[in-house]
């Protein structure tokens, strides 16, 4: 199932994994399977002592949100567990004990744009955009915290307010994205000596700061439980359907 859904290669030398989200078809939008296959993944690189993790996205996108395609068979309490399951699989790359790296191109939404802005480093190529429409789009809060973390407070809500996309100047300029990275250099974006394991949790403990991941996990349940879940995401996506027919 993994293969089917991720490339995954590691220079055992280097204590580099990389994991290439293999969906191109859709945009490499997170299926349950998706979601599944990389919390596999990530914890697989936890036991296997890995040193840094690089995440991307095969095809035209890095990734652009999660698989909606099979909505009329879910339902509000499917879509809740499809939604904390994405949360856990940010909070897990967000609190890994080993460098994580998303290189990012194409569009970039949603859960998508949410699992890049998890990671450490965040590297770009120019042909990059970002969205954040969940909140605005049907009413989820998702990785708010972690974003408003990274631009501070006012970027992060008037990003996530309208929902517009953002190119890859903005980013940058708000500190979302850290670099800009050629297509041809994506091979050697991980650092040469990216700490072990153990120092990297050490790392980590020296630089959190009071807040956990933990409410984002409540704050997520309280806006996907409110009722109605599948009939707002069903209004935002035939207001996306009737927005590109204009």
């Amino acid at each position: 199932m993994l293969e089917a859904l991720l490339q995954i290669e590691t220079d055992a030398g280097s204590g580099v994994r990389r994991l290439v989200l293999d969906r191109p078809a859709c945009g490499n939008a997170l299926s349950a399977a998706l979601v599944a296959a990389l919390s596999e993944a990530v914890n697989a690189c936890v036991r296997d002592d890995v040193r840094c993790l690089v995440i991307e996205g095969a095809g035209r996108h890095f990734c652009t949100g999660v698989d909606l395609s099979a909505l009329d068979r879910e339902t509000d309490d499917s879509l809740l567990a499809r939604f904390i399951r994405i949360e856990l699989l940010l909070q897990a790359v967000h609190r890994a004990p080993f460098e994580t790296v998303a290189v990012a191109h194409g569009r970039v939404a949603g859960a998508g744009a949410d699992l890049f802005a998890a990671c450490r480093r965040r590297l770009i190529r120019d042909d990059v955009s970002f969205a954040f429409p969940g909140a605005a789009g049907f009413g989820l809060v998702l990785g708010t915290r972690r974003l408003a973390a990274l631009v501070g407070g006012d970027t992060a809500q008037d990003w996530i307010r309208s929902g517009r996309w953002i190119d890859a100047d903005e980013a940058l300029a708000a500190g979302l994205a850290q670099a800009r990275i050629d297509a041809a250099r994506n091979r050697d974006v991980p650092a040469a000596h990216a700490p072990d394991a153990g120092t990297q949790a050490l790392l980590d403990q020296a630089m959190r700061t009071a807040q956990a991941d933990d409410p984002d996990l409540a704050l997520l349940a309280r806006s996907a439980a409110r009722p109605g879940l599948k009939q707002r995401i069903q209004e935002y996506a035939a207001r996306v359907r009737a927005a590109r027919q204009q």
